[in-house]
């Protein structure tokens, strides 16, 4: 399983992925799901992934072909951050359809989601999220995050404390809230953890990966426990008349 999101705030955008895959509880690995590029000067392109390893890889692989080989559709011949999610989902529509009879036949997924973010020219910063099917939705005013993976555990601190007026910084401590209480949750989501931050007009990324020993998710998983504990103390309980007898 994969757990990645992304905010888009006033001042830029947050990307934030595990890096925990499994084939079963005696098979997990670690394999990067969060990918930056710089196809042109002008153009900062962030993707993240969930779903089949296999396909997503590929889909990469692709990526860097067509840019290497100066293709006439590439992550640099964009002019729009939802082209590239639309050459991202036809990608990924065409390397699932290659593999889908041999992959039916053994009942596994040939699929993938991915979340595409960044920079292209002048516009402003913007996160889409492209489904499996190679069409793609955008991150809203009202809800300015996107999330692919195990997404019900971290959402409810992502609507809570997410506002399109947040910093980047203080977005980036939202998202690792959200990505520490799903590892909590689910074992099959875990670090190390990949952090992205691009600041509006920056066309640079500050790529961070936090390891499973960091000092600091010792400490970031220490406040958000004792925080937690301290809630408990202000919670009510239920008196008469707040509910029905049987």
């Amino acid at each position: 399983m994969t757990y990645c999101l992304a905010m888009r705030l006033s001042d830029g955008l947050v990307f934030l992925s595990d890096t925990r895959t499994n084939a079963g509880l005696d098979n997990i690995s670690t394999y990067r799901k969060l990918f930056v590029f710089h196809p042109t000067p002008d153009s900062t392109i962030v993707i993240q992934s969930a779903g089949n390893l296999a396909t997503t890889q590929e889909v990469l692989d692709r990526i860097d072909r067509d840019l290497a080989t100066g293709a006439s559709e590439s992550l640099a011949t964009v002019g729009h951050l939802f082209e590239a999610a639309l050459y991202v989902g036809r990608l990924s529509v065409e390397v699932a359809a290659t593999h889908r009879p041999s992959l039916a036949a053994s009942g596994a997924d040939g699929t993938s989601t991915f979340i595409v973010g960044g920079q292209v020219g002048a516009a402003p910063p913007d996160v889409l999220l492209v489904y499996p099917e190679g069409n793609y939705i955008r991150a809203s005013d009202d809800r300015p995050f996107l999330q692919i993976g195990e997404t019900k555990y971290g959402k409810f601190l992502l609507e809570l404390a997410t506002e399109a007026g947040l910093t980047v910084d203080d977005a980036a401590r939202v998202a690792l809230g959200s990505m520490v209480s799903t590892a909590r949750a689910n074992l099959s989501v875990g670090p190390p953890y990949d952090l992205g931050i691009y600041r509006t007009g920056s066309q640079s990324v500050q790529h961070t990966r936090i390891a499973d020993d960091s000092a600091f998710l010792g400490r970031l998983e220490a406040v958000w426990a004792r925080h937690l504990l301290a809630a408990l103390d202000e919670l009510p309980m239920v008196d008469p008349g707040d509910a029905i007898d049987l």
